[in-house]
């Protein structure tokens, strides 16, 4: 796994620090919440680190501070390490977006994805795009489904249903 000493942290505006890793489960749901992501239960974000191929948050700190950071930024690639690699929870507070935060985030971890997937193959990297998010991903490389004769589909399963066929 990277370490924070190989993180480039000289794009980074003054305060600001890449750390490997997923912010603490707190820290997460705010994230999801305030970038207005679909919030997630305590039960399910304690699962994300450890079902994570790799992730990364940024954290801020004034010089005022007294050591205390806030994580501001996250995101984090789901895959199986080889082939298919899925890119999630791309979420910055709003008060720290238009700060180049979320472009940090996206190169890290498709730099991570370039760095240890196998030499012998090209991954297969997939994420979803919000309105808001799209022309950061556009601006890397990513293009809509539709131009490879593919749509992405979704099933949000609701686990009390008892006439769902799922």
């Amino acid at each position: 796994m990277t370490t924070s000493q190989s993180i480039p942290q000289g794009v980074l505006p003054p305060g600001y620090s890449i750390q490997p890793g997923t912010p603490s489960i707190p820290e997460y749901r705010n994230l999801r919440k305030s970038a207005g992501l679909t919030p997630v239960t305590e039960a399910q974000a304690a699962r994300v680190a450890s079902g994570s191929w790799y992730g990364c948050h940024i954290i801020y700190q004034t010089p005022k501070s007294a050591g205390r950071s806030q994580a501001v930024a996250m995101g984090r690639i789901i895959g199986d390490g080889g082939w298919y690699f899925h890119i999630a929870d791309m979420a910055t507070l709003p008060e720290h977006q238009r700060k180049g935060l979320g472009g940090i985030i996206l190169k890290h971890l498709l730099s991570y994805i370039r760095e240890n997937s196998p030499e012998d193959g090209k991954p297969y990297i997939s994420l979803f795009a919000d309105p808001p998010g799209r022309r950061l991903y556009e601006k890397h490389g990513f293009v809509a489904g539709e131009k490879f004769d593919e749509l992405g589909m979704v099933l949000v399963m609701q686990k009390t249903c008892h006439t769902c066929t799922v």
